[in-house]
Parts: C-alpha cells; sequence; structure tokens
C-alpha cells in the first residue's frame, strides 16, 4: 500500500486523522504522570538490627555476620556491605542489575533473615528489613513553632501528615525528627543501696503494678459485662505515688521518694533536625505510583495555605525542597524550546524557501511532538528529565525529513510535474532514504540503553523518546507533508539551469569538480581534518552527568566515628551562625536580591535526609553525621563563592571533620565517583594497606577528600570480671551486666499509655552518677534478686 498516495487521495480521511493525532496528544501531555526522574528501580535493602551496648566488634560477630552467613545464600545477591557500630549493624544487600522484578527478591530476603533470627543474642532489636529504601520524598515542608515543645510540634505534624494522605497524588508523608518521649525514673545509686532494694527489683515491681489484663466476663440473663481491673498509669503523678514495699522490712514507701520522675526526650537523642537554626519537623512526602508530580504540588500549596490560616501564630510550614517546582520549569523549559524551534524553522526558511514552505516544514514540528505524546503514553513513558531531555534534542533532528521531502517535492514540480505526481514520486523515492537516515540516527543513542548498569536503566528515556520521534516524523513525512505541499506550496516551472547560474553555484559547481578530479587528496584532507579535530576532545570536560542546575546545594560533615550528637550539634550550631552572618543573601524593600547567597537551609543531624532526591545516597543513623541542605539565589555562584567559603570554613574551624560539599547530583546514586575495596581477614593489615592506598591516591593531582568507611578507631573500656569474688558476692556476670546498663543507659521497663501514645518508662541513674566516668569504680552492682550491693571495684 503507498501510504502517501493514499493520504492525497483521501484527504479528508487524513485530516481527520491527523486532527485526532493532535487532540490525543494534548489530552495525554496533560493527563501524563510527571516526575523528576525516570522510573528507575533501586536494588538496595537495608537489614537494621539494634544491640543496645554492645562494641563494633561484638555487634559483627554475633550479628552482623550471622545475618550475612544466611543472606548470602541467596542467588540474585550483587553484594552485600555491612557496618558493625556501637550498639547498631546495618547491612546494604545489593541485587544484581539483570533483576526487573524485585518483591519476591524481598519476600526472600526476609525469609532467609527470619531464619537467621534465632542464632542471634537475645537483647536485640530486630532485624528490620527495609525494601522501601528507593522511596523519593519529593517534597520536603519544615514545621517549625516558636516556644513550641517537641511534643506539641508532633501533634501538629501529626494532624497535617493526616490530611496530607488524603491528597489523591500522595502515597506516603513521613515525619522526620521527631523526638522520642519516655517517662525517666531516675535513682541515686547510694539511696538504693542504702534501702537494699535494686533496680532488677523496682523493674518487677513497675511491670507488676502497670498492666492493662482483663479481669474476665461477668454473665447476666440479659447482659454480658467486661471486667477491667485497674492498674494501669492514668498519669505521670500516678506513677510518682506507686507504692514500694523495701525487700525484708514490712516499711511502704512512694516511688517518687525513691527517684525524680519526670517525663522527656529520649536522651541523648539519635537524631534532630533544624530549620534555620530552629528546632523542626520536616514532613517529607512522596509521589504515587503512575502520579503528576505538579498536580500534587498544587494540592500541597493548597494544604500549606490552609494550615497557615489555622494553626495558631508561630506554627510555620516552609517548603523546604519542592521537586513539584522544578519539574514544572523543566516541562515549561521543553514547551519554550519547542516554541524557539517553531520560530526558527520558519525564520529560516522564510530566508531560503520562502514563507509557504517554512510554514510547511514548521508544521511537523508540534505535528510529531504530539504523536510521539501519544505514542510515549502507550508505552508508559512518563514526562520527566530523561525524555523531556529527548524530545528537546528531537527538535533538532525531526525536521530534517519535512525539509528533505519538501524540497524533493519543490524540485519535481519545478521540472514539469503534477503536484500530486510529484509529491507520489518523491516519498517513493525518499520512503527508505528517510526511514534509514532516521534509524541511523536513533541508533546513535543505542548504547545507552543496551548498558546492563543503572546510568543505562536512568538514561534509556532518551533513546526510546528519540527513536519514537523520528519514527513519528518519518511517517508525518510520508503524509502530511506531502498533502500540505500539493495544497499550499506554488512553484515555478524551470527550464534547463534557469536558478542554477548564480555566481554561488557557480563557484559551488567549481568546488565540488576539484573535489572529484582529486578524490585521494580529498579523502585524505577529509582524515587529516577529523584526526585534528579529535586531539581537541581532551579540552572538553569528561563528565556523563553534569551537576544538577537547581539553585541547592548540600553539605555532608563527618566527625570521627564515636563522636556523641552532643558534640555533633555544637559542631552545627558554629556553622549555622556562620551561615546566618556570612552567607544570608541580602534584599531591598522592593525584594529584589541586592547580595546573593542562602535564601534558607535546613540541618539532618546523627542521620541523613529522606531521599529527597533519586542521586541521593541515604545515610542510616549515626551521631557523628550531619547533612546540610541550603537552598540559594543563583545557581551559577555555588562553585564559585558558596561551596568554597563554607568548605574554608568547616576545614578551618573543625580539622578533624571530612566534609562535602557541592551542588545536587544528576544520575543513579554514587557514594563517590572512585572507589576501592579492600578486604582481608587481618584488620591491622586492612588498615595497614589502606593508609598506603590513600596515601598513593594523595599524590594524583585533582583528588580530594579522600577518605574509608571505617574511620578512626574508637575507645573501650573493659570490664574484666573477677568470677571467684563476685561468687563470693553472690554476683552473676548477668547482674553486673545489668546494673551498669541501669545505671550508665537505662533499661525500659513498662509502658505510660497517653491516648494512643505508648510512651516507655526508663529506669536509670541521675545525671551525676552516668555522666562522671570518674564514678564508675565507686558504682553499686546489684544482686537483682535481693537487692544487696558491692563496689564494682570489688569484683572487677
Amino acid at each position: 500500500m503507498n501510504i502517501t498516495k493514499f493520504a492525497l487521495e483521501k484527504k479528508r480521511i487524513t485530516w481527520v486523522a491527523l486532527f485526532l493525532i493532535l487532540v490525543s496528544g494534548l489530552m495525554t501531555y496533560n493527563r501524563m504522570p510527571r516526575a523528576e526522574d525516570p522510573g528507575f528501580i533501586i536494588r538496595t535493602a537495608l537489614v537494621q538490627t539494634i544491640f543496645p551496648g554492645a562494641s563494633p566488634e561484638r555487634v559483627e560477630q554475633l550479628v552482623t555476620d550471622k545475618l550475612e552467613k544466611k543472606i548470602q545464600e541467596m542467588p540474585e545477591i550483587d553484594a552485600i556491605r555491612s557496618e558493625s557500630k556501637p550498639g547498631i549493624s546495618v547491612i546494604y544487600v545489593d541485587i544484581k542489575e539483570s533483576y526487573k522484578e524485585m518483591r519476591p527478591i524481598w519476600d526472600s530476603l526476609r525469609r532467609k533473615v527470619d531464619k537467621a533470627r534465632g542464632d542471634l543474642p537475645s537483647g536485640i532489636r530486630g532485624p528490620f528489613v527495609n525494601d522501601e529504601f528507593g522511596d523519593v520524598f519529593g517534597s520536603l515542608i519544615a514545621i517549625t513553632g516558636d516556644g513550641y515543645s517537641y511534643a506539641e510540634l508532633k501533634e501538629v505534624a501529626d494532624d497535617t501528615r493526616n490530611e496530607l494522605l488524603l491528597i489523591e497524588e500522595v502515597a506516603k508523608v513521613d515525619i522526620i525528627g521527631a523526638q522520642e518521649e519516655r517517662v525517666f525514673v531516675e535513682f541515686s545509686n547510694a539511696r538504693l543501696a542504702e534501702l537494699g532494694i535494686s533496680p532488677g527489683q523496682l523493674r518487677n515491681i513497675l511491670e507488676s503494678r502497670n498492666i492493662i489484663f482483663p479481669g474476665g466476663e461477668l454473665f447476666t440473663p440479659d447482659e454480658q459485662i467486661v471486667l477491667e481491673p485497674s492498674g494501669n498509669f492514668e498519669s505521670v503523678e500516678e506513677l510518682k505515688r506507686t507504692v514500694i514495699k523495701l525487700p525484708g522490712k514490712s516499711e511502704l514507701v512512694y516511688l517518687g521518694d525513691l527517684a525524680e520522675i519526670r517525663r522527656g526526650y529520649i536522651d541523648p537523642s539519635t537524631t534532630k533536625v533544624t530549620y534555620n537554626a530552629q528546632p523542626a519537623l520536616i514532613l517529607a512526602i512522596s509521589l504515587r505510583e503512575g502520579g503528576n508530580i505538579i498536580n500534587l504540588g498544587e494540592a500541597i500549596k493548597e494544604k500549606i495555605s490552609r494550615f497557615m490560616a489555622v494553626y495558631p501564630i508561630g506554627v510555620d510550614f516552609r517548603i523546604l525542597y519542592f521537586q513539584p517546582q522544578f519539574v514544572k520549569q523543566k516541562t515549561d523549559a521543553f514547551v519554550n524550546s519547542l516554541m524557539q524551534a517553531i520560530g526558527i524553522v520558519i525564520v529560516v526558511m522564510l530566508l531560503f524557501l520562502g514563507l509557504r514552505t517554512g510554514l510547511v516544514i514548521a508544521s511537523l514540528i508540534p505535528m510529531a511532538m504530539v504523536m510521539a505524546i501519544v505514542v510515549m503514553g502507550f508505552f508508559d513513558i512518563w514526562l520527566d528529565q530523561m525524555s523531556l531531555s529527548a524530545l528537546i534534542i528531537s527538535l533538532g533532528l525531526l525536521v530534517d525529513n519535512a525539509i528533505v521531502m519538501s524540497e524533493s517535492i519543490m524540485v519535481q514540480i519545478s521540472e514539469g510535474k503534477k503536484p500530486v505526481k510529484a509529491a507520489v514520486d518523491s516519498a517513493a523515492e525518499l520512503r527508505i532514504p528517510l526511514l534509514t537516515a532516521s534509524l541511523t540516527t536513533a541508533a546513535a543513542f543505542l548504547p545507552i540503553f543496551l548498558a546492563e548498569s543503572s546510568v543505562g536503566e536512568y538514561t534509556s528515556p532518551i533513546f526510546k523518546v528519540v527513536t519514537i520521534t523520528l519514527i513519528c516524523s518519518w511517517i508525518l513525512t510520508l503524509t502530511m507533508t506531502p498533502l500540505l505541499c500539493v495544497m499550499f506550496l506554488k512553484v515555478k516551472k524551470k527550464e534547463g539551469e534557469e536558478g542554477y547560474n548564480t555566481k554561488f553555484y557557480s563557484l559551488f559547481r567549481g568546488f565540488l569538480l576539484k573535489l572529484l578530479r582529486y578524490p585521494i587528496l580529498s579523502i585524505l584532507g577529509t582524515l587529516i581534518i577529523f584526526f585534528a579535530v579529535m586531539q581537541l576532545t581532551p579540552y572538553i570536560p569528561a563528565i556523563f552527568f553534569p551537576a544538577n542546575d537547581k539553585p541547592v546545594m548540600y553539605a555532608e560533615l563527618k566527625l570521627p566515628v564515636g563522636t556523641p550528637l552532643e558534640k555533633t550539634e555544637k559542631m552545627v550550631y558554629q556553622v549555622e551562625s556562620f551561615i546566618n552572618l556570612e552567607m544570608m543573601a541580602e534584599f531591598d524593600e522592593s525584594g529584589n536580591v541586592t547580595k546573593d547567597g542562602v535564601l534558607d537551609w535546613s540541618v539532618f543531624i546523627g542521620s541523613g535526609p529522606p531521599r529527597f532526591y533519586l542521586s541521593l545516597n541515604v545515610e542510616p543513623q549515626s551521631p557523628e553525621y550531619t547533612y546540610l541542605l541550603l537552598n540559594v539565589t543563583d545557581r551559577w555562584k555555588m562553585a564559585t563563592d558558596f561551596i568554597p567559603k563554607l568548605e574554608t570554613y568547616c576545614l578551618e574551624s573543625f580539622p578533624d571533620i571530612s566534609t562535602t560539599i557541592g551542588p545536587l547530583f544528576l544520575g543513579p546514586p554514587v557514594a563517590a565517583p572512585v572507589q576501592v575495596r579492600i578486604s582481608g581477614k587481618d584488620v591491622d593489615e586492612v588498615f595497614s594497606i589502606a593508609d598506603k592506598v590513600k596515601a598513593q591516591l594523595a599524590t594524583i593531582s585533582g583528588t580530594t577528600n579522600i577518605r574509608d568507611d571505617w574511620g578512626l578507631r574508637t575507645k573501650k573500656l573493659f570490664v574484666r570480671i573477677n568470677q571467684p569474688r563476685a561468687q563470693r558476692a553472690g554476683l552473676t556476670s548477668e547482674d553486673i551486666a545489668i546494673s551498669l546498663q541501669t545505671i550508665l543507659s537505662g533499661i525500659e521497663t513498662t509502658d505510660y499509655r497517653e491516648g494512643d501514645e505508648v510512651i516507655p518508662v526508663v529506669l536509670r541513674s541521675v545525671a551525676a552518677d552516668r555522666k562522671d566516668i570518674g564514678k564508675l569504680e565507686s558504682h553499686n552492682i546489684y544482686v537483682q534478686q535481693t537487692g544487696q550491693a558491692v563496689p564494682l571495684k570489688q569484683v572487677a
């Protein structure tokens, strides 16, 4: 079937088809899911296990190693990376990139972890498998409240979270930075020893007193009545009035007389968040699968406006990071590029071929775009920065087909053929050459699509969209372009060489004849020019993914491993003071920028932020880690002004800090551009080799921030128990361990319930005993069953 002949003979059908393509394309464009990045599979899961009080070595031997051995049985495993830190095991499970369906693999991982659970020591929490590690939370909203406590801010965050979840486009809303509440029962070590009661006995008393236990049911001829015995703590005051019977005595005392009881937040904190140096909570909002992020952004803004009107003065909602805004800018930039391309084609054609030809050729651009969008919708290709980039690339390619076809039809008409005959003959002549040219151009992007890596998966829409757009252009070139040429082009017939006797054509003809006369020299000259141009390649920056063009920068600050959160907070306070004094943007009364700088910022202390964009490497909880997210006025001044200024201050003020500061990245997550893995059984030898490798890397020009994921060695106090003495005192190793943990870290005894909130009650010694290392040897160690006590230094 000759598609061109059919399109010309059945004009009405052709016009209806073109109209349907136009309408369908516009409707698909409006409904099409929009996101910042293409759909991308994160093939990493996180397995976390809490082992309170254990050293990294014990965590490695008793938890991490046992879990790794079970997980390694899975055939889909590509690599297993683990970190064993004081009290916590973190295992990253990487799956081979050849696997696309992850749900069965994550189910298998959970089964393996469950099988290993029986081999793990008692007293651990977990292991917890997080297979939603790759969820992207593209909108971050900071909630601050002047004079509000964390508990009050958490109530606000819970209410707003519930409302945000009602938005159709929302998948999840997480609250970041919330401080867990605790009820602390703080005793004096000397006071308990004097009364002869142990922390273990206190724990048992509280657990047996604070109950939620049914008392059975009472039946009458007409009713069934449930009996509910009292016992549940209704308030902190009731907890204070708990009656304690002293061992071996008839005396009764209130718990409040033995210990100080107060309500507070987990101490020391595990993570904290600030916004512009104020304590804050962050609402992290993720887009549902196949959702439209621009619609999500509009709905979020409406909700924030409502929140600001409803909640009291002092509670502020500030947008920290807003992916919908960036996606809208990308989409608007594409539409702008489309309009520019059409205008440029019309102007160029107007100058060289005339207005009619320019309009005919320019019409192909929007039609090819809307037709490509229809096909993209059919293949579930979204509008994201990869597909939009491919559409923009296609703008400069698809118009070639129309130019060649229009020019061929014009030439044949000028030679005396009827317009319809010229169109059909031109299409028959150019059908295969134009298809070959289009496919050849698309094949230039094929290596990106065929790359078996996360980078290939991330960039694959470029090949798909370019191919779709060029094929659509080819189809329209064989149908719409001939139809428009026949209907609108007015071409004069030329006699002989008329039109080709100008000075330009004479010079061009002479040049071609010389090239044909000396073919070897012509080919040699072409090769020389090619190799000469290739010598300039080293001067072109070699980078696959450039830095993001958002006016957003980040800073990762890492103190030595083992640094407490309190010290990290002090460092953050100094950095925030510097930003506030030296880097803030300034504005005049009209709101115009008079000094470029930082607009606002947020700091995540003790852990990384949620994955607010795809390329982020999410860091698990670690008290020495800090992540700063800063919005600035000018993206292009970051590299020359903002980043060097902040980096210089951090390195000069904190010599032991490791810093990574820069603009946001593009592409799949990468921890560092160059990574060297060193493994072995001898830890000292591994450290030695790592130091040598780092020294060698430091000699290479351009290398910065050379670091390892072990960090410096940390201290540990070893309590060596004298077993004969301990036995004579009636103490077991468990008694000593429980006593030390209770005194220094605290143990959870029971729960205080307030509405739907469950707050653990923590039993620990007063701060004067906990924080004075000089008192360690004099701490009383209790026989948990009898309450008898001896100083630690007598048994260890």
